[in-house]
């Protein structure tokens, strides 16, 4: 009977063991197989930067006959495994798979921030920054897409043109939307939803009683209150490094060169010929016989194009760099502006923050991809109108993204210690939520220059936040939308209360009143990391854009930037998704100038 007992308990030992290995063979491993050493002399194609973007063109360029080599600054993914765990993600920030990159101090904003600066998180890894972001599913409003068409003049990237790549880029594991004519199955990037918390309940019904319905927001309208769907195949974040680089497996006419950190663009006679970049301390060239992307993100991608003398004439002259194209590189820099505030609940329904540091749920996680490491913090989020009789007309003017638990911890907001003592350390046991409010459409417009000549300089990026007033008067009215969220009937049943916010440096204020949320928003607002435009599109010979609908750098040959810098403007919403479409319709436009040529 013992004997039989031992070998019950050692059969359970190697199945768990098994099923561990299974789930973490799905990414370990396969960053360090797919990366070369040497990079070659002379490829087709060279892609600057292996993240949301780059990721997409380098395996759909690869799946042709061409040679295709992606440069990434960072290393791979399997150098730190929290990429691949959602709860970990503001573990990443401020690591050596993220660039580190700060705001500039400006006048009258961030008073409540270390230095009076903001972080701008970018990933610095295969993936990008699709493998520290949020994992939030969010293409955008159809209507703000065909903005780019009747504003912008962009032809060709209204939303029926956009629709067939979110569609492609997609593996939607919701049953209730798998069948629906607006998502796709099969796809490299997973959508699923998911939740810890019945939080989610009362927030649709609340979403209800404000004239809310209930939406796929990746559908036919954005409008409205919905759970949200994040990028997360079986418990693994769904980067594009891991989805559509890692999976492929190594192809013989693709090389990826990490730790590769790009300092110029080539260009001989209006013709981008190759690209020097530093790997292992020495300086390196490679030749590019068809074309150079860049997809180095909104700040990279301008930073290397001003370095390699394109951008504003004045700033590259200033700076010693010739001018090879007068082009407004980092003009255009646009951006989610918002708030993070705490809502305390009398009902113990949110997610304690100390089941994400368990054992049992290591153990979860490693075995089954399940558990609170499985999920990203938020649960439900709206899309709403600051005037409710637009809903259905226009596209929203903010997103409220509401959180399984109060965020207790400093990673994405950067406050000093004094006011991250008083909004976030002591709240660590409280039952409670947090919404994040983040303005969709800023007037305020911000800019991205260089510092020196220097390539390992960091750039100078500037929000400009509250420079237009009426985004702060708009953040103000989206604050008042959630104070009426906060007042329905569902959220006082569980006894949801905001006084967590009386931040004590806006005390001359009465609490809630438009002066007290205005004095918040000067100290704790920040920018939403969804940074896009420093290189926006545009029709030919548009002044104000730097690429053309095609998207190849305006006045060059063999030269294109694709990544979220592209966009007109910002999305209204997250941007990784849409940050991906672009890159599959790119890489479409790319491969019939090929064919079209030969």
């Amino acid at each position: 009977m013992a004997t039989l007992f031992t070998s019950a308990i050692i059969c359970i030992i190697l199945a768990f063991g098994y099923s561990a290995w299974e789930r973490y063979s799905v990414f370990y491993g396969r960053g360090a197989n797919i990366v070369c050493e040497h990079v070659k002399a002379e490829y087709d194609y060279i892609i600057v930067g292996s993240g949301s973007a780059g990721s997409v063109l380098g395996s759909r360029l690869s799946e042709d006959n061409v040679t295709v080599l992606i440069l990434e600054a960072g290393n791979h993914f399997d150098t730190n495994s929290n990429i691949h765990i959602p709860a970990f993600m503001t573990e990443l920030f401020q690591t050596d798979v993220d660039w580190n990159y700060h705001s500039e101090s400006e006048t009258n904003v961030y008073l409540g921030l270390v230095g009076q600066r903001a972080i701008s998180p970018r990933g610095r890894t295969l993936g990008g920054t699709s493998a520290i972001n949020y994992c939030s599913c969010v293409r955008g409003s159809p209507i703000h897409f065909d903005e780019w068409v009747n504003k912008y003049g962009c032809e060709g990237w209204g939303y029926k043109d956009l629709l067939p790549y979110f569609k492609k880029l997609e593996d939607v594991k919701i049953p209730e939307l798998r069948n629906s004519e607006y998502r796709g199955t099969g796809g490299p990037i997973a959508v699923s939803v998911q939740s810890l918390s019945t939080l989610d309940q009362y927030y649709l019904a609340a979403g209800k009683e404000m004239g809310y319905d209930i939406v796929d927001h990746n559908g036919p309208s954005q409008s409205g209150f919905s759970n949200i769907q994040f990028s997360i195949r079986d418990g693994v974040r769904s980067s594009t490094g891991l989805e559509y680089l890692g999976k492929i497996g190594r192809r013989s006419n693709l090389d990826i060169s990490v730790n590769s950190f790009v300092t110029k663009v080539d260009i001989e006679e209006k013709h981008a010929k190759g690209v020097f970049f530093i790997k292992h301390g020495r300086k390196q060239y490679v030749k590019a016989k068809k074309e150079i992307v860049l997809s180095a993100g909104t700040i990279n991608s301008a930073q290397i194009l001003m370095l390699s003398g394109i951008g504003p004439k004045n700033h590259l002259e200033t700076l010693g760099i010739p001018v090879l194209a007068d082009l407004p590189v980092g003009k255009k820099l646009h951006d989610h502006f918002g708030v993070i505030l705490g809502a305390s609940i009398d009902k113990p329904l949110n997610v304690p923050s100390e089941v994400f540091g368990s054992l049992w749920s290591k153990i979860q996680y490693l075995l089954f991809g399940t558990g609170p490491l499985a999920f990203a913090h938020s649960v439900s989020q709206a899309f709403v109108h600051i005037d409710k009789t637009k809903i259905g007309r226009e596209k929203p003017d903010a997103q409220i993204m509401l959180s399984g638990s109060i965020f207790a911890a400093n990673g994405l907001m950067n406050y000093n210690e004094t006011i991250a003592e008083e909004l976030l350390y002591r709240y660590s046991n409280t039952p409670g939520f947090s919404g994040l409010i983040i303005l969709l459409q800023p007037k305020s417009i911000g800019e991205v220059t260089l510092k020196s000549a220097d390539p390992f300089d960091y750039p100078s990026i500037k929000t400009n936040q509250f420079s237009n007033e009426e985004d702060l008067n708009d953040l103000v009215s989206t604050i008042h939308l959630f104070e009426e969220f906060i007042s329905t009937k569902s959220m006082q049943s569980i006894g949801a209360d905001l006084k967590i916010n009386k931040g004590s440096f806006c005390s001359e204020h009465e609490f809630k009143s438009d002066g007290f949320w205005r004095c918040m928003l000067r100290h704790i607002s920040i920018p939403f990391f969804h940074a896009t435009s420093s290189c926006r599109m545009g029709p030919t010979g548009d002044r104000s854009a730097v690429v053309d609908l095609d998207l190849k750098v305006q006045g060059l040959d063999n030269l294109r930037v694709v990544d979220a810098s592209v966009f007109p403007s910002v999305t209204t919403g997250n941007t990784n998704v849409p940050t991906i479409a672009v890159a599959e319709k790119a890489a479409d436009m790319i491969r019939f100038d090929k064919i079209d040529k030969t």
